[in-house]
């Protein structure tokens, strides 16, 4: 690997450097392409991991993305089944104004992105985002799943 040694050939009449050796000036580059490879492959595989996953059916809208932050977002999750996850911990509705304000006083931002399903009625919905409210979070954004239906009923 890497640099090796190359003999030099006299070319003339006068052999002057008999036997002397010049250091090869060429670089090797398979090693780091191979090393490249595998790290490319590993962050491939790692990458899908790194997202929140409780299984939930967002509803479908127009609207767009909403831009990242610094600071990983607070995600509220509501399911069908009326399970609450803080993050993916799931908490019980008596726990959690209380889990809210402790989460509230360590944070720098006062946002939370709330995924309820799709399925859940609208005053329950409205129920969460009150809570939310009470535990400290102002800024509340609505998860919701992209290239839906606009108001107007067509298709995004």
């Amino acid at each position: 690997m890497g640099a090796g040694v190359t003999k030099k050939s006299g070319g003339g009449g006068r052999r002057r450097h008999r036997g002397k050796s010049a250091a090869m000036s060429e670089i090797n580059v398979t090693p780091f392409v191979d090393v490249m490879l595998v790290l490319l492959i590993i962050f491939m595989v790692a990458a899908p991991m790194l997202t929140v996953g409780v299984p939930v059916e967002l509803p479908d809208t127009a609207a767009t993305a909403m831009p990242n932050e610094a600071e990983e977002p607070l995600t509220i999750t509501m399911t069908l089944d009326g399970l609450l996850m803080i993050q993916t911990t799931e908490v019980a509705e008596g726990e959690l104004i209380p889990k809210l304000k402790a989460i509230a006083a360590e944070r720098t931002s006062d946002k939370v992105f709330l995924r309820a399903d799709g399925g859940i009625p609208y005053a329950r919905v409205a129920q969460l985002m009150g809570a939310l409210n009470a535990g400290g979070f102002r800024n509340i954004g609505l998860v919701t799943d992209t290239e839906g239906p606009t108001f107007g009923g067509s298709g995004g």
